[in-house]
């Protein structure tokens, strides 16, 4: 199955809720997710039998990787459950989650027993104040690192560090994330401030290229180029010359993958997105609970994928595209 501009459809990311207990800046900013913030109800959630019966639909179409996202996914009551449904229905899917590591140490191993393949951590920094500042919660580094040794002790690897680098804020945190986690088998991404949904204040001035991010790597540890794992691999792979592991580029901004994005997204509520910078999504939850048969459903979103002519990053680059009303990243996850 393939859009407009001849992608094919491999990647499902789900968002299980569009909660999440730390304020980032880029991200949920508190002025906008004040307490009366109204988050979705419970009820309007899809069940995890709801998210089941997509997932397997979507495999019918080609997805062969699933991440779960938020929000933080881990405020999802007995999400271990719906991993293990998943990883039982599609034993052949690779099944990874996103979190930002704050529940993920009591977790870990509950998640891998399940049936959890991969994890991906969020860590902006290693120096507290500059943590606490981005996070805007008071939480600390070593809860996060906590979480990470609890992560490698279950299995749950190689895992990926993602950092989001914002320019005056936490680019000078590369280096020390770099030293960190050099040789632990991890690999670090770091990820160009984007301009998702309308609530961060995103600035291109606040952008902190990849090419720079590199250049102050190479300044203390030499990397060379690595050639990509799969198409639509959206990380540029570096490794360091002298063997001690791997970093990656998630260079939206300076360097849009838009030509070999193979990714939809599915939130809490039910809303297809077929690009992370869209305004609006397509609703398959009234299909669900409508009585559409499986046969409908995919029918629906086949049409919805063929139709697809998203590259909103290419557009943004070419100064051709810039909508304020984005869908925010806490409803359909990164």
């Amino acid at each position: 199955m393939l859009d407009t501009l001849n992608r094919p459809l491999h990647d499902l990311r789900i968002s299980v809720t569009d909660r999440c207990n730390f304020r980032c800046r880029y991200c949920m900013p508190r002025e906008s997710f004040e307490k009366n913030h109204p988050f979705l109800p419970h009820a309007e959630l899809l069940t995890f039998e709801e998210i089941v019966r997509l997932a397997k639909i979507f495999h019918t179409l080609g997805v062969r990787k699933i991440r779960l996202t938020g929000g933080e996914p881990l405020l999802r009551k007995d999400i271990e459950i719906l991993v293990k449904m998943l990883a039982s229905a599609l034993p052949d899917v690779d099944l990874a989650m996103t979190t930002n590591g704050s529940l993920l140490a009591g977790k870990a191993q509950a998640l891998k027993n399940a049936g959890l393949h991969r994890i991906t951590i969020s860590l902006d920094a290693l120096d507290d104040e500059i943590f606490r500042a981005i996070t805007d919660v008071d939480y600390s580094v070593e809860g996060v690192l906590n979480s990470i040794r609890a992560a490698e002790e279950a299995g749950l690897t190689p895992i990926k560090i993602n950092t989001v680098v914002k320019r005056g804020v936490n680019e000078g945190q590369i280096l020390p994330l770099a030293r960190y986690f050099r040789g632990t088998g991890h690999i670090l991404r770091f990820i160009e401030f984007m301009d998702v949904g309308s609530t961060n204040h995103w600035e291109s001035v606040d952008v902190v290229p990849a090419r720079e991010i590199i250049a102050t790597i190479q300044r203390e540890f030499p990397l060379e180029p690595l050639d990509p794992n799969y198409r639509g691999e959206v990380a540029n792979r570096w490794r360091y010359v002298d063997g001690q592991g791997e970093i990656g580029l998630i260079a939206s901004v300076t360097q849009p993958f838009c030509g070999d994005c193979t990714r939809i997204r599915l939130s809490a509520v039910g809303e297809l997105f077929t690009c992370l910078f869209a305004g609006e999504g397509q609703d398959v939850r009234a299909l669900l609970r409508g009585g559409g048969a499986d046969a409908e459903i995919t029918a629906f979103i086949h049409s919805l994928w063929n139709r697809r002519e998203d590259r909103y990053s290419e557009l943004r680059q070419e100064k051709k595209q810039s909508h304020p009303n984005k869908v925010e990243m806490s409803y359909i996850g990164g």
